[in-house]
């Protein structure tokens, strides 16, 4: 069972939690985490959710996605995510979102890393991650109109793309 924080339309949080699918009420949000991955060459790292998941089965999606659980901050729930999902230890103890999404149900933050992790190397949580491969803007593009993309707003996508030298997107090496 994972809890998350509630937080309020300022993202102030109200001293509650939630349970993982249970509907938190009006006026009352959560924190999502995004990891957009982009290589040198100016792909993104993309994965393929599992087939037994209860959203977007099947559907391929950005890097790596996840609720912030109670108790951590986007920073510690990115880097949990990170490892849990595709295996790779990434240090967000000095970045920030490049972006945050406003949502119905919450805030998403997105955080963009200067990557190229070996595909072969990755380490998938089978529960949760069922591929995972390259894709260009173009090639998303094309995926979210085909359905087999989650249908993030195309402008969305472009933005991260364009967002990858940004102050706040991390270089690994």
């Amino acid at each position: 069972m994972e809890l998350f924080d509630v937080y309020d339309k300022n993202r102030i949080k109200t001293g509650r939690t939630m349970v993982r699918g249970e509907q938190s009420g009006d006026g009352y949000l959560r924190a999502v985490v995004h990891i957009c991955i982009i290589s040198g060459e100016g792909e993104m790292l993309i994965q393929q959710r599992q087939s037994s998941r209860k959203s977007w089965a099947d559907m391929w999606d950005v890097s790596v996605g996840g609720g912030v659980l109670s108790g951590e901050t986007p920073c510690q729930a990115a880097e949990r995510e990170a490892h849990e999902e595709l295996g790779l230890k990434i240090d967000f103890s000095r970045m920030r979102p490049a972006l945050t999404v406003n949502f119905v149900h919450g805030f998403d933050d997105y955080f963009i890393v200067r990557a190229d992790p070996d595909i072969s190397s990755l380490k998938l949580q089978q529960e949760e991650v069922k591929d995972a491969k390259w894709a260009s803007r173009d090639e998303i593009f094309s995926m979210i109109d085909d359905g087999s993309f989650i249908p993030y707003h195309k402008s969305l996508i472009d933005l991260i793309f364009q967002m990858k030298d940004h102050a706040d997107a991390r270089k690994l090496h």
